[in-house]
């Protein structure tokens, strides 16, 4: 690994150089080889892990579950209603006290500042599992997806089209920025990300080779890029947004016509997921406007939602394996 990573929390992508975010995910590429050959890690083995989440999740939850099973750890789920995480107990106690039980802590919330708080006071690795901020393991598994379909991340383009503002937006901006990406935020104006990050993401570039771009032009947007990627309009606790975000990112649902307009064969589709690509949800019945992809896009040949799935598991296994593995 380049440098030592034992110990380190992984809270943001900023906090790690190219060159550590590339060796995570070349430890990930054969983290994913080994399982799909059968062979068993042993890095976690006799290591707790204590999972906890204030939001739920399918993904987060069952990718960390399965890394720390694979990697020969347990691992401890505690919801919002198990612990007294900021209730009857400080961020800052909950960590001390969960330090000396567990060998590592993951996080999944609202406050970047809670994770913040885990990592300085825990005294063992802390990993983000998601935060209104960042959401640097998806990014990983991100990267690993466009790697893994056209060979290299150099050069390679991406265009997160939605709400420019979210924590997925900003992590990509960074991720991408530091492995010398083409990446580019398509949004309306009202949804563009905040200038001094992407002053941060541009400064970066500067060293990598990176083009960091924000326009409200899907056709500029997307022309040439290998990979659209988009998110929900409306994150978890932004229920009552939903209508003031369909007016604005109706014009920015991705369509057959828009991959189409990447002007690539090639181009993928991605998604962090979950996803309103049909009418068969709850919300999505609600309100039939939300879908913020086509189904055919979906369910369709430049989709790689499902592989970039898979690939929370295997990045999430790195992240751990070299922080807190033996």
């Amino acid at each position: 690994m380049a440098g030592n990573l034992r110990g380190r929390s992984f809270l943001k992508l900023l906090d790690f150089s190219p060159a550590e975010i590339t060796d995570l995910l070349e430890l990930a590429a054969q983290l994913k080889e080994n399982k799909r050959a059968g062979v068993s890690g042993r890095a976690l083995a006799g290591k707790n892990i204590a999972l906890i989440f204030e939001k739920p999740s399918t993904r987060t939850r069952a990718a960390f579950t399965v890394a720390v099973i694979d990697e020969g750890g347990h691992p401890e789920y505690l919801g919002k209603n198990d612990i007294q995480l900021g209730k009857k107990e400080t961020v800052a106690d909950t960590a001390r006290v969960l330090g000396r039980m567990f060998d590592g802590i993951e996080f999944r919330g609202f406050t970047h500042a809670t994770v913040e708080t885990l990592a300085e006071f825990a005294g063992v690795p802390v990993w983000n599992g998601l935060t209104d901020t960042w959401h640097p393991t998806q990014v990983l598994a991100d990267l690993l997806t466009v790697r893994e379909s056209f060979g290299r991340l150099k050069g390679r383009g991406l265009a997160f089209v939605g709400d420019g503002r979210n924590n997925m937006a900003n992590s990509l901006m960074i991720g991408c920025a530091k492995t010398g990406m083409d990446f580019r935020i398509v949004a309306p104006a009202a949804l563009h990300p905040a200038p001094q990050l992407v002053e941060t993401a541009r400064g970066i570039a500067a060293e990598t080779g990176a083009r960091i771009s924000v326009t409200d032009s899907v056709e500029e947007g997307v022309d040439g890029v290998h990979a659209v990627y988009t998110d929900v309009w409306a994150s978890m606790g932004e229920e009552d947004k939903i209508q003031e975000r369909i007016a604005l990112l109706k014009p920015y649902k991705v369509t057959c016509q828009m991959m189409q307009a990447t002007g690539r064969q090639e181009a993928i589709f991605l998604h962090c997921l979950p996803s309103f690509h049909n009418l068969e949800t709850e919300t999505a019945k609600r309100f039939p406007e939300i879908c913020e992809v086509e189904d055919e896009v979906f369910e369709g040949g430049w989709s790689r939602v499902f592989d970039e799935a898979e690939n929370r598991v295997h990045t999430i296994k790195a992240v751990m394996v070299a922080t807190a593995g033996k």
